[in-house]
């Protein structure tokens, strides 16, 4: 039988020891190895690594001079619009550069996430952009690969100081609430797309505190959370036209369960901006077609930016997050009053 190859997260586990330190020890120099652990640990690891027949990462034993011209992109879905553009950014702008990259679709599910990257990374690839990063998740993979010195940079989503390319969306909530304010709505909802997303969270968060200000209350049962597809937004639609006291203005976190919503309003006989009035999020090319009121987010530019952004990280250089300004593009779907 085929024994599986020994992996520097299998003789950490083994030994009760964090990865970091028996990467150190394994794929970094003398040095490294002294500073990581005691010189009791540092046999240890060896020994145990020794009887396992463990062969070094790739990537890890050219860290310092890496050779690949290659990126990886992590995303959740390719076949969401959104970071199919980002991704045609990315592509661009490191195509530009003579890198090449390549998509791992993880299903927006951390356990594929880090199988995914790995494998990238045994690949020896340059560096990661990560799009399907979750903001609710403890201390994990990400700290990791920090830690291991692998360049990174977060895409489209954040997470506490990470390094991150993404639209500004607690402005882009705010500039939908204001909007529809302004209107006279103030009996409002969200379909607030998933939990652990930071845009979707950002963007909902903004939304009711810009309400709340205003002496308006949005009650939790008008801010559902879902997933950011058009079936998700026709279930809660559903939900949300079913209340005695329907809103008279909905917020969608992005176009996809905007579109969802849609199909819930048609199904009762309803219109958008005669009946309800309804913004949607990143002004996909649908949103127009559609007259759908939506926030741009300049989804190409995130992409290009997070390539720039990785290279100096590669580079060596110091780099910063950064936030595109969230634009809101009024179409008929909102223009309506309670």
């Amino acid at each position: 039988m085929n024994k599986r190859p020994a992996t520097l997260r299998g003789i950490a586990q083994a030994l009760d020891i964090h990865v970091s330190t028996v990467s150190r020890v394994l794929n970094g120099n003398l040095d490294h190895a002294g500073r990581a652990a005691s010189k009791e640990t540092i046999e240890r690891i060896r020994a145990l690594a020794a009887s396992l027949d463990y062969q070094p990462n790739t990537h890890a034993r050219t860290l310092k001079t890496r050779h690949s011209h290659e990126i990886a992109v992590l995303v959740p879905r390719l076949s969401d619009i959104v970071l199919a553009t980002i991704y045609e950014g990315i592509d661009e702008a490191a195509g530009a550069e003579r890198y090449t990259t390549f998509v791992a679709n993880t299903l927006d599910l951390p356990e594929r996430q880090r199988e995914r990257a790995e494998r990238a990374l045994a690949r020896n690839v340059a560096g990661l952009i990560i799009s399907d990063v979750h903001c609710t998740a403890e201390p994990g993979f990400l700290e990791e690969l920090q830690e291991r010195q692998v360049p990174f940079v977060l895409v489209s989503r954040r997470r506490g100081e990470h390094c991150s390319v993404t639209s500004d969306d607690e402005m882009g909530g705010r500039l939908a609430a204001e909007h529809l304010y302004s209107q006279g709505h103030t009996r409002v909802a969200v379909i607030a797309g998933e939990p652990h997303s930071s845009n979707a969270r950002d963007r909902t968060a903004s939304f009711v505190a810009y309400y709340r200000e205003r002496g308006i209350e949005i009650g939790a049962e008008r801010i559902i959370p879902g997933h950011f597809d058009t079936e998700a937004g026709f279930s809660i639609g559903e939900r949300l036209l079913a209340h005695p006291q329907p809103p008279t203005a909905i917020f969608a976190v992005n176009d996809f369960l905007a579109i969802g919503l849609f199909g819930a309003m048609r199904h009762r006989g309803l219109v958008a901006a005669r009946d309800i009035a309804v913004v949607g999020y990143n002004d996909t090319p649908l949103a127009a077609h559609l007259q759908l009121t939506s926030i741009s987010t300049s989804m190409h530019a995130q992409g290009m930016r997070a390539v720039e952004t990785l290279l100096m990280r590669i580079k060596g250089e110091p780099v910063q997050s950064h936030r595109f300004p969230a634009a809101l593009i009024v179409r008929d779907s909102s223009v309506c009053s309670p």
